[in-house]
Formats: C-alpha cells, structure tokens, sequence
C-alpha cells in the first residue's frame, strides 16, 4: 500500500542528520533577494501559508478533486439527511394534529399521548441523524484528509487509493473524534470559554492522525504542540472558514425554504413547516448545502495543520523534497 511520504513527526525520524536551529513557531522570514521561487507541486505554495492561500488551497482542491470530494461528501450527506427524515416522517401527524385539537373528539390525556408520541419518534430521528452525521463526517474528513495530503504535493489519487490509506485509521479517528468532542463537552459544561479553547487545542487531532499514522493519545498531544503558540490564528481560521461555510449553506437552504413556505401558502402556523413537503425541500437543500461545506471545512482544517508544520518545524523542506524538489 503506497503512502504520502513526508507527513512523519519529527519523533517519527529517527537518525536524521543534524539539522539547524529553527525559529520559534509563528516566525517566518521572507527570502532573501535572489533566492529560489516559492515551489508549488500542488494546490498550496511549500512555505508558511497567508490566511487567503489556506482558504484558496481549500477551494483548489475541491475543483481539483471533484469526484473524490464533491461525491464523497454527496453520498454522505445524502444518507444522514434521508434517513433522519425517514424516521421522523411517521411521526408528523402526531405532531401536527395535536396543534388542530378538537375537544370534541379528542381528550386531554389523549393529546398528551399523541403529542409525546410526535415529539419522541422526531427527537429519535434528529438523534439517528446526528449519530450518522458524526459517523459520515469522521469518514469524509479522514477521506479528505488523505486526498489533500496528495492535493499539496501535486499527486494524482483514485479513491481505492485514498480509502486504503485511510482504512486503517478509521476506527482510531471515531476514537479520537468521540473523546476530544467529550473533552470540550465538559469544558463547555463548566464553562463555554474552556470548551472553545479546548477545542481550538485539539483541532488538528484527525491530520496528525491520519497523516502521521500515530496513535490516538499521540494525536493529542501533536495537535497541542503545534497549536501551542498560535491558538488565536487558528481560532481566526476555523471561525472563518465557519463563516463561509455558514454563509454558503444559508444561500443554498434559502430557496428550498422559500419554496416549502409556498407549497404550503406561506402559511403561519407553526405546523406549516413540519409538513412533508417542507421537509423533503429542506432536506433536499441540506444536502446539497453539505455537499459543499464538508469538504470545504475539512479541506481548510488540513491545511492548517500543514500550515503549522511548516511553521513550527520546517516541513516545507521536507514536501519539497517529497515532491521532487531539493528543496531551497
């Protein structure tokens, strides 16, 4: 099985000849005059990244690669939105009839049935809908995670390629996925500040551990170390990309909800939008939405961590020469 060369730790390379001090992270020089052009195999030049080029290699990869992401991310999307509908849909005329109650022929208690009813079999769904949503978003970031390990070095993959490589480390990322979204849980609990700093903290969580092959408590604390020093830039990054990706996702969902408001004569009831119809559109929107965000998403998160790499430990020598190049 063929794997992206140049993504091991510095712990991982052993007998490495000795090399000169690096900077402190965060610090990068401009070249001198004259130095060698800035290499550029694939979606991102090989040097500390701007803002702008991770969010520009994002997009890159998504036209470079738009079978593997676009498709991945459409069939993922498209599986957890259906079946949290399917499983919902029996359960809207409990819902929806207890809001046109007639006393007449239906008692109190017989409402509070019907209602709770409505209310458990929807809640059931919307919790099958995330638990899938989890499962499908682990499985597309670590996809997406090996495509864009190529993306950068300018190298073709199939998607039997990218899925063995990332086969083995699917189990381990659900792993590491479940405890660091338990960790910043709690920190949220105790507080919202320690959850988001938490989170920030082990952002880069699924790159290491799909890119250098370690194990979940290494991933850990890889994504601490490369974090470290620089949390309020990736905190800007991931709130960025989040904008976009909200902002996409509004603009897509918008039509779809206005058209379900029509289906049902821009109707003012609450129950209006519990409709089959309005579902089904949204559902429809949503996918679509997701279909872009994903990737998008787990593109910019890839790269930042390849960013900090090259930051904080030199990387940038190291892809060049994976690349092909000797490096500057």
């Amino acid at each position: 099985m063929s794997e992206t060369p140049g993504w091991s730790s510095p712990d991982q390379q052993p007998n490495q000849p000795q090399q000169p001090p690096q900077p402190p992270p965060g610090y990068y020089a401009p070249p001198p005059p004259g130095a060698q052009p800035t290499i550029k195999p694939g979606v991102i030049p090989l040097r500390p990244l701007a803002v702008g080029e991770i969010v520009d290699g994002a997009v890159t990869t998504m036209r470079k690669y738009p079978v593997l992401l676009l498709g991945a991310a459409a069939v993922v999307a498209a599986i957890t939105q259906i079946a949290g509908l399917l499983v919902q849909l029996p359960f809207l005329d409990d819902l929806t009839s207890v809001a046109k109650l007639d006393p007449n022929t239906m008692t109190q208690q017989e409402a509070v049935d019907q209602l709770t009813r409505g209310v458990t079999g929807f809640l059931t769904g919307t919790a099958l809908s995330l638990l899938l949503l989890l499962v499908g978003t682990v499985f597309l970031s670590g996809f997406i995670t090996v495509v864009v390990g190529h993306a950068v070095l300018g190298r073709p993959v199939t998607f039997s390629q990218a899925w063995e490589e990332f086969k083995p480390r699917l189990l381990p990322l659900l792993g590491a996925t479940l405890l660091s979204g338990l960790v910043v849980t709690v920190g949220v609990i105790l507080c919202i500040l320690p959850g988001i700093y938490v989170g920030v903290l082990f952002s880069l969580i699924g790159p290491a551990l799909v890119l250098e092959r370690c194990g979940v408590g290494t991933a850990f604390t890889r994504s601490r170390v490369l974090v470290n020093g620089a949390w309020w830039r990736t905190f800007g990054i991931l709130v960025l990309a989040a904008l976009i990706s909200w902002v996409i996702s509004w603009i897509i969902s918008l039509p779809f909800g206005l058209l379900g408001a029509a289906s049902n004569g821009f109707s003012a009831e609450p129950t209006a939008a519990l409709s089959v119809g309005s579902l089904v559109l949204s559902t429809i929107g949503a996918i679509i939405a997701s279909t872009i965000t994903l990737p998008f998403s787990s593109a910019v998160n890839v790269l930042i961590y390849v960013d900090r790499r090259m930051r904080a430990e030199g990387m940038d020598i190291e892809l060049q020469r994976a690349a092909g190049h000797g490096g500057i």
